[in-house]
């Protein structure tokens, strides 16, 4: 009966990954990823709230006016809109 290689390797680079997570060096390191990781997600939040927060005012603006207003069309505005004859 032949040993299957493969469930070694994989077992002993288990035990290398929970040997390595004991020494004080890498929880530090994986606490600032952790930190990182937050910071960067609280920032992401933050854009996208954002970006949500700014297409909601420009659907309401386009209710309210029903799309016929200069702020609603913007620089696609006609010219008598934007005070060109």
């Amino acid at each position: 009966m032949k040993p299957d290689y493969r469930i070694w390797k994989w077992a002993c680079g288990v035990l290398a990954v929970v040997a390595a997570c004991q020494f004080y060096f890498v929880q530090e390191l994986i606490a600032a990823f952790a930190f990182f990781a937050i910071g960067f997600a609280a920032l992401a939040l933050v854009a996208v709230s954002f970006y949500i927060l700014q297409k909601a005012s420009e659907m309401a603006i386009a209710h309210v006016f029903g799309g016929k207003h200069a702020a609603v069309q913007g620089f696609k505005a006609e010219g008598s809109a934007r005070g060109i004859s």
